[in-house]
């Protein structure tokens, strides 16, 4: 399966947290700037991205155990090229949705 084809799926298939979350990022909604959601970059797909100030936002589950090396593999890669990851819990988006947002915020204002 393609990149593209793989992105498309993994957006019909958004856990609850990944909902939640971009009904706050869509639509230039967090202080006007864009998010893309399950966005390919190279090799890889991030959860988040904003191009314009090269933020990768992650969410993890249950499952981040498990593929703990691939996405410190992916980190790695983002960084090289000059992207910043920040990482949150599925539960921390539901429950604590606001100090989430904050933190994306304070994220893209120290990558300006």
């Amino acid at each position: 399966m393609d990149g593209i084809s793989k992105a498309r799926r993994l957006r019909k298939d958004s856990t609850e947290a990944e909902k939640l979350l971009w009904r706050h990022l869509r639509n230039h909604q967090l202080h006007g700037y864009q998010f893309r959601r399950q966005e390919p970059i190279g090799k890889y797909i991030v959860d988040f991205l904003c191009y314009r100030r090269r933020l990768a936002v992650e969410l993890d589950g249950g499952q981040h155990q498990e593929q703990a090396d691939y996405d410190n593999e992916r980190t790695r890669w983002l960084k090289s090229r000059g992207f910043k990851v920040i990482r949150f819990w599925n539960d921390d988006v539901l429950k604590e949705t606001d100090g989430v947002l904050e933190a994306i915020l304070i994220a893209l204002r120290e990558t300006s």
